[in-house]
This record gives structure tokens, C-alpha cells and sequence, in this order.
């Protein structure tokens, strides 16, 4: 399964800080209700089992919405589990050795920085970009921000798709138009919301309109 650019339009990073008395199943099915595009599963403190059993039943629920389905860093669980694909950040697997233990129908998405990690993981094989941080952001600890021209300037130079990433809301959003961004990618902008579903509905006409 290969990733359209209509699929990256709104891009959902799960996150377990903001569950509550909730499972991930429920908020996830309630964002994909909001018109969620595409999901990463996202987990840094959870046991390899309990990941499998996330993944798998995840995996499940995307698919019904026929929506694709990433596994964040873990390429061993997305390859076990037979995710869509992965994504991996600048400190991980470099993409070539992903698709290469993945095979050739995966998705692979890879963060960039800069216009040279951008070009050099197109060149490897990556499907697509998640750019950021685009806005100061809570959820990573070691991200870097990056600027709108360096934003455009990947945009500009690389073929593949390019994602925003990092303290995205619908109010900042319109700051991110004519760069070039195929989408955005959120974490609490739709699960920290007491609403997802609507959050999720909401960000994605705001995204919608700056990419039109």
C-alpha cells in the first residue's frame, strides 16, 4: 500500500498522555470518525507485547476506515504485525536499511530538519516528509524548530510528499499556506481535544483550505 497525497492531508500521531479513562481504540476510532487521513501509532513506553496488541487491533480499525496505518521507529513490530508502513526520525534506521528489511510495497515516512536530510532521504527511498518542528511543540522534548522558508525551501526540493509537524492547531494552521505542505501531522490538536471528533473534523477544513 502506497500513500496518495490526499491521504497525508491529516495525519494523526497517537499519544497515550491523553487518554484518561480511555482506550487508544476509542479515541482513534472517534478521530478516523472526524476525518482523520492516515494514523501513526506511536508508543515509547509501552512493552513489546502490549504494543503488538495495540498495533494489531489498530491496524484492524484503520483498516476498515481504509485509511493507512504507520508504526513510529518500531520496524521490527510494523514488520510482525504487517503495518502499512513505518516512520522513522533522523536518529533511527536510515531509510534504505527500512525498506530494504520492509520490502518494496511498505510506506516509509522519515522526519527532516533540513534540505539536505530532505533530499537524502528521498534518495534512500522514503514515500514521504514530516517536516518540524513548524511551531514550538510540547509533545517532543528534542525538537528543532524549523522556519516556513525552510519548510517551502523542502518543499522545493524534493518530489516525494511533505507533512508539517509540531504545535499545529487550527488557529495556527493558515500560517503554514503556500508553503508547498501536502498535510499536517498532530498529536494533541485532535487527541488532547475534549471533542476529538469534531477537533479532528475542524483542523481537517482548515488544512483543507490552505492546500486547495
Amino acid at each position: 500500500m502506497k500513500c496518495a497525497d490526499k491521504d497525508l492531508l491529516l495525519y494523526a500521531v497517537t499519544d497515550r498522555y491523553w487518554l484518561g479513562e480511555r482506550t487508544l481504540h476509542d479515541v482513534v476510532k472517534e478521530s478516523l470518525d472526524g476525518g482523520v487521513t492516515f494514523v501513526q501509532l506511536r508508543e515509547k513506553h509501552l512493552d513489546q507485547t502490549h504494543f503488538l496488541e495495540e498495533a494489531k487491533d489498530l491496524k484492524m480499525l484503520c483498516k476498515a476506515y481504509n485509511v493507512p496505518f504507520v508504526i513510529n521507529d518500531n520496524v521490527d513490530i510494523a514488520l510482525e504485525m504487517d503495518a502499512d508502513g513505518v516512520h522513522v526520525g533522523q536518529s533511527d534506521m536510515e531509510a534504505g536499511d527500512v525498506r530494504a528489511k520492509l520490502g518494496p510495497d511498505k510506506i516509509i515516512g522519515v522526519s527532516a530538519q533540513t534540505v539536505e536530510q530532505a533530499v537524502l532521504a528521498e534518495k534512500r527511498g522514503a514515500d514521504y516528509l514530516g517536516v518540524g518542528a513548524v511551531f514550538p511543540t510540547s509533545s517532543k522534548d528534542d525538537a528543532t524548530e524549523v522556519s516556513y522558508e525552510t519548510l517551502k525551501a523542502i518543499c522545493q526540493a524534493v518530489s516525494i510528499p511533505v507533512i508539517a509537524i509540531g504545535g499545529i492547531t487550527k488557529d495556527n494552521v493558515a500560517e503554514l499556506s503556500g508553503s508547498g505542505i501536502c498535510g499536517i501531522a498532530v498529536i494533541s490538536a485532535i487527541y488532547g481535544q475534549k471533542n476529538i471528533k469534531d477537533a479532528a473534523a475542524n483542523l481537517k477544513m482548515a488544512v483543507q483550505k490552505i492546500i486547495d
